[in-house]
């Protein structure tokens, strides 16, 4: 079963119920493309990826070599070269994923999907533009917490004791090409608040995140 973004709930879960059922309907047929975690996923002129399961990661470089975050795409979320003018661009399973190859041509000729998957393209235009709105935090600390409660809200599985887990396991380096900073210093500041139980690490190294705490956090210095 496919598994939904919490960001799809601003659209409605009936755009991600009609997307699945077109999906299934004229695509019954095909397989599903498994990639495993950290591998770098295909992308070819005239093919659009739909994920089906997991989380897959999409960068950019600087002319630097350094990686530049551009979002993340969840369940049922499209990516592709036709979907995008950033080059270079790359697309990394963050978590085993499983995808779902279409033809852009398949897709122009389908009024019904063409308008599924555009539901699809807005909740990442809403994602990008929330990535992008933490560059106007000055400070590393301000950026970290209000990404973080990004995260809960795009790859977080909310647990019955009022915790949040992210679905994939984000490393500090990840976190650091997200919000324009270096390994160490978001180590430090993980380190904090993890002493001041904002967070945890569960045995597959995913973190737990209190987000009430972290709202309250939002606009507020957590650095003594």
């Amino acid at each position: 079963m496919m598994q939904s973004s919490t960001l799809g709930s601003t659209l409605g879960s009936t755009d991600a119920t009609q997307l699945r059922q077109l999906l299934e309907n004229q695509y019954q047929g095909s397989s599903l493309k498994s990639f495993k975690r950290g591998q770098t996923i295909a992308l070819l002129p005239q093919d659009i990826w739909v994920v089906y399961r997991g989380v897959v990661q999409l960068v950019t470089l600087y002319p630097s070599g350094d990686e530049a975050v551009l979002g993340f795409a969840v369940p049922l979320m499209p990516f592709g070269t036709p979907l995008t003018v950033t080059q270079p661009y790359q697309a990394i399973a963050l978590t085993d994923v499983d995808l779902m190859r279409l033809q852009m041509a398949d897709v122009e000729q389908s009024p019904a999907l063409t308008q599924c998957l555009l539901q699809q393209m807005r909740r990442r235009l809403q994602q990008t533009e929330a990535l992008l709105a933490l560059a106007s935090y000055r400070r590393v600390e301000e950026r970290l917490i209000h990404l973080l409660d990004l995260l809960t809200q795009e790859l977080g599985q909310p647990s019955e004791d009022g915790t949040t887990r992210l679905t994939a396991r984000l490393t500090h380096q990840h976190l650091a090409n997200t919000i324009g900073t270096t390994r160490v210093t978001i180590t430090r500041l993980l380190g904090q608040l993890r002493d001041r139980g904002y967070l945890t690490l569960d045995e597959h190294r995913h973190l737990v995140i209190r987000k009430h705490l972290i709202q309250q956090a939002m606009g507020e210095s957590f650095i003594a």
